[in-house]
């Protein structure tokens, strides 16, 4: 079974991630996941956090002579702004600092009812998005994975607050988002998000928006009807909607989907020399199983809960009426935000295709995976 676990706070020595399960002789790219790493970092109105951070992954175990050997994998990735907070964080030292004033859209509320902390910082530090930064890295060890079988994972920002992109894009165009800084396929749309960013800036506010999942190159078969637990988009909706910030997913065309008429929405099915559908409503999925075609999904993630202008509160410690606390923040981290989200499927069809194909080594689930296309 194929696993993972991180660790670590934003302002901590740093974060910790661990993979267990991974087959052995998988090449590990390091020069693939820095550049993963740094994929995450950019963006534009991210915040002064990035000019700190250069994010490079420490493999402690696991790996040899550049390739997986069967044990656990450990990366650890430091943080370097630790420096500046050892008195805010300092593992021994009595913390002098107390944050009561949670931020409304934040874990801080919940979190500190739930695990009786008086201090928010205990629950603000944990649930930031700084781990997803360990999350990139599990994820680009998926890639690596699923690069073994030509599957390919993209994405690009479909939306930024009111500002939407509903054209179609084909593969080829998808693979350009990288070269804009705000991961869109419309130069136009560019220009007028930017201009919006620095607006909601200057007011002290942040910005949402949504982006766009493909999976190209699925065998069919991933994932199973036979129990709920089982359904790949189960599975996929879960993986994803565990990334911070984001409230809502959509599989292929499942908002219009609802709708229209059947006719017009079920994937006709087709074959000459293999199966094909002319169209892909579906995303991909069937009845809770990968149906060879691209699988595509849609994420929407809300604004960022951290704002330069505060919302209204309850000080937690006298329960008097004040602004909620202020801590350096994004204004928009969705371009951020798709690049995990591209860790996150990566990682959860690597699970699968571990289910399906499964073996000990990268040399057996090769055997196992081109004998079942080949029949």
């Amino acid at each position: 079974m194929l696993r993972f676990l991180t660790a670590g706070e934003s302002h901590g020595k740093g974060l910790i991630g661990i993979i267990d399960g991974i087959p052995s002789n998988l090449r590990i790219d390091v020069d693939f996941i820095n550049m993963e790493l740094k994929r995450r970092q950019k963006g534009y109105g991210r915040g002064n956090r990035m000019k700190i951070e250069s994010d490079e992954i420490n493999i402690l175990s696991g790996v040899r002579g550049g390739v997986t050997i069967g044990s656990p994998l450990t990366f650890f990735i430091e943080n370097k702004d630790y420096k500046n907070w050892i008195d805010k964080m300092h593992i021994e030292k009595r913390i002098k600092e107390s944050i009561t004033k949670p931020r409304p859209g934040h874990a801080d509320f919940a979190g500190g009812i739930k695990y009786n902390q008086k201090d928010l910082r205990n629950i603000l530090e944990r649930s930031s998005a700084r781990e997803t930064a360990m999350r990139v890295a599990i994820g680009s060890v998926a890639k690596l994975l699923l690069k073994q079988f030509d599957i390919n994972i993209y994405s690009y920002i479909t939306s930024i607050g009111n500002l939407i992109d509903e054209k179609e894009y084909n593969i080829d165009k998808i693979k350009t988002s990288d070269n804009s800084i705000m991961r869109v396929l419309n130069k136009e749309l560019e220009e007028k998000i930017i201009k919006m960013i620095d607006k909601t800036k200057e007011a002290g506010d942040t910005l949402g928006g949504s982006f766009k999942l493909l999976a190209t190159n699925i065998p069919i078969g991933l994932g199973s009807h036979t129990q709920w637990d089982k359904k790949l988009d189960g599975k996929l909706t879960a993986a994803i909607m565990s990334l911070q910030g984001i409230k809502a997913i959509e599989i292929g065309d499942g908002v219009n989907s609802s709708k229209n008429l059947g006719s017009k929405v079920h994937d006709e099915i087709f074959y000459d020399s293999s199966y094909y559908r002319k169209t892909n409503n579906a995303g991909g999925i069937e009845g809770g199983i990968s149906n060879g075609e691209s699988i595509e999904i849609k994420a929407y993630m809300k604004p960022i809960p951290s704002l330069r202008i505060p919302l209204q509160s309850i000080d937690m410690d006298t329960k008097e009426k004040v602004l909620a606390h202020k801590e350096r923040a994004d204004v928009c981290a969705v371009p951020a935000a798709s690049i995990v989200g591209e860790s996150i499927l990566a990682w959860t069809l690597a699970e699968e295709l571990l289910i399906k194909f499964g073996g000990d080594s990268i040399d057996e689930i090769k055997i196992n995976y081109y004998n079942y296309i080949n029949n």
